[in-house]
């Protein structure tokens, strides 16, 4: 009896674990992409006239054009439990909001420490995040809904998004920000669905201990940077590399060197490749995979990109 008494404390704590770490970034996002690249024609039209769109904006503007005030976008997050730990709080939740809306106006404060040569080129998105106050029925909501599952984690396939695989459906992503928080398996900290996918699968997914800077959140990666991330290609922004390795890719902006591969860690200013010299790799751009301690800005033609998709396939908003 003493014996089954001790296997069974064992497992309650283990029900009650946080989910594992990862210790370097991985992004689902380029996966999922491909994945509806072959599967959605109509996706694969769309990304390539919003392409164009962008290519002739930011080639008449060449920085952020000037509005009458932010675009305001509403979120909601669907919280995906199989544990009590992976039920993440509302403390830890809003501590992500708070970053988001930070990040994407340039407010954060480690701002300060991105590199003399790259100073000027730090931007406000212009975009700003709130929680929806009325789910899609009209009614009053804090944004967050919480499902229990019997899935022990998700990967890049979506089925995170639909409650008939142990999730949960996306509010209609025409006016919310559709956010999952799960856990991931195969050490991926997020992914997003690019602006014209299917409406359904339609936002961005990210690990239950990534997400905020309170409760799970647990370092490196606790400084709510992987949702900054993931939001930024949810709004058009590719890896600072171009997800080639050999100084050919392209992240289709102007303003960021282009750079051999992603960087991981915290590297030291400045890490040269692709002759980027003698500034190198702007690998503290929150699109490379450095730690979130190590990520501080979006530049200004990223801004205009991201813009451009608000005005275009992301219009409702």
């Amino acid at each position: 009896m003493a014996k089954k008494g001790t296997k069974s404390r064992k497992t309650a704590r283990k029900a009650t674990k946080s989910p594992a770490v990862p210790m370097r970034r991985q992004c689902g996002a380029m996966q999922a992409h491909f994945r509806l690249l072959e599967q959605d024609p109509g996706f694969r039209t769309r990304q390539a006239s919003l392409e164009r769109t962008t290519a002739r904006r930011m080639a008449a503007v060449g920085a952020v054009a000037a509005k009458a005030g932010p675009t305001v976008i509403p979120i909601v997050v669907h919280v995906i439990y199989n544990t009590p730990a992976e039920n993440i709080t509302m403390a830890q939740i809003r501590s992500q909001l708070r970053v988001l809306k930070r990040d994407f106006r340039a407010k954060n404060p480690d701002k300060s420490k991105v590199p003399t040569p790259f100073k000027g080129l730090v931007a406000d998105s212009n975009v700003e995040f709130v929680f929806a106050k009325k789910d899609p029925q009209g009614n009053p909501t804090n944004g967050v809904t919480r499902t229990k599952t019997t899935r022990t984690s998700f990967g890049t396939n979506d089925s995170v998004k639909f409650s008939a695989s142990g999730g949960h459906d996306a509010w209609p992503t025409e006016k919310y920000l559709n956010i999952w928080v799960c856990t991931l398996s195969g050490g991926l900290l997020g992914y997003a669905q690019f602006p014209g996918g299917p409406p359904e699968t339609d936002g961005v997914v990210v690990l239950n201990t990534a997400f905020g800077t309170k409760g799970t959140a647990a370092p490196p990666f606790n400084l709510g940077r992987t949702t900054t991330h993931e939001v930024g290609h949810w709004l058009n922004l590719r890896h600072i590399w171009g997800d080639t390795e050999d100084c050919s890719g392209s992240d289709l902006v102007a303003d960021t060197p282009n750079a051999a591969g992603p960087n991981f860690g915290t590297p030291t200013f400045p890490h040269v490749s692709c002759s980027n010299g003698p500034n190198g790799d702007m690998f503290m751009n929150y699109m490379d995979y450095v730690d979130d301690v190590a990520m501080f800005m979006f530049t200004a033609q990223q801004a205009e990109r991201m813009n451009t998709a608000l005005d275009n396939e992301r219009n409702t908003f």
